[in-house]
């Protein structure tokens, strides 16, 4: 009883010391994109005395942010619907199909999943530039690629392995072929490892920067990581405005996450636990 209780309490105190290192800069992050510029260099105050929304009014008429939130939207959205495709049937094939070196083909796609991106942004620009594609919108949809479609196969292999294939032989018994097994049996018991994928696809190519910064270089084809970076002139950080940015770039994600958290709690517990 006593050590259940002090394993308890144990929890409680990491989650209450977790929740609290999440919700500061939250809290931080939002308080400073309400207040006034005299109750940020002036008076200064840890809540906003007299709240405002005049750096968010700036940030989307001055600054345009709109623009860039859109870029980031079309690139994350265009990455993440063919990294699903992409990303099922390779997983597919590797867990329901027998050939000589697929699980070297599984170990390859962590393995270059595991690449820091600062080792292929030269080889990728050089591709990129070869095929015309520089400063546009579509060099990101390509180049993004590279990083969320392994992750996203890694990912559903090990979903798929928690489901067993007796299902889909079941179904080749009663008429099925194998890729007709596929979409009716595999993928409608996967929906929550598709999206959990989906959405963390979608994530990775929204707050994607290395790459963004290398293959864009002005204002119309800026995705929103770089346009907030490009806000620091100098030494000089308008700290309201940057604020006021970074939460109109959380809100996406924020509303992604609340509407599909459930799908994301069980796609990474099923591929964590059987992958």
């Amino acid at each position: 009883m006593h050590e259940s209780l002090s394993i308890r309490v144990t929890t409680y105190a990491l989650l209450a010391i977790f929740v609290f290192l999440v919700a500061v800069p939250l809290f931080w992050m939002v308080a400073t994109a309400l207040k006034s510029n005299k109750d940020l260099y002036e008076d200064f105050s840890y809540l906003p005395t007299r709240p405002t929304l005049q750096h968010f009014v700036r940030v989307i008429t001055r600054e345009d942010l709109l623009t860039n939130i859109r870029n980031s939207f079309v690139v994350a959205t265009t990455t993440t619907a063919v990294t699903v495709v992409v990303s099922a049937f390779a997983a597919f094939s590797i867990v329901r199909y027998r050939y000589w070196g697929r699980e070297w083909v599984g170990r390859l796609i962590l393995f270059k999943y595991l690449l820091p991106t600062a080792m292929l942004f030269i080889p990728l620009y050089t591709i990129v530039v070869a095929m015309g594609l520089g400063n546009t919108l579509k060099s990101l949809m390509l180049t993004y690629l590279s990083f969320t479609v392994p992750f996203c196969t890694w990912m559903l292999m090990g979903y798929f392995r928690s489901i067993p294939p007796e299902l889909e032989e079941h179904a080749m018994v009663d008429g099925c072929s194998k890729i007709g097994a596929l979409f009716r049996i595999l993928f409608p018991l996967s929906a929550p490892g598709i999206v959990a994928s989906a959405i963390f696809s979608f994530t990775l190519a929204w707050n994607e920067f290395l790459l963004a910064l290398v293959f864009t270089s002005d204002h119309t084809t800026m995705t929103i990581p770089i346009k907030l970076s490009m806000m620091v002139v100098g030494d000089q950080y308008i700290w309201g405005q940057l604020m006021a940015g970074a939460v109109l770039a959380s809100v996406p994600i924020a509303i992604l996450y609340f509407l599909a958290q459930r799908f994301v709690v069980q796609g990474l517990a099923a591929g964590a636990v059987k992958g």
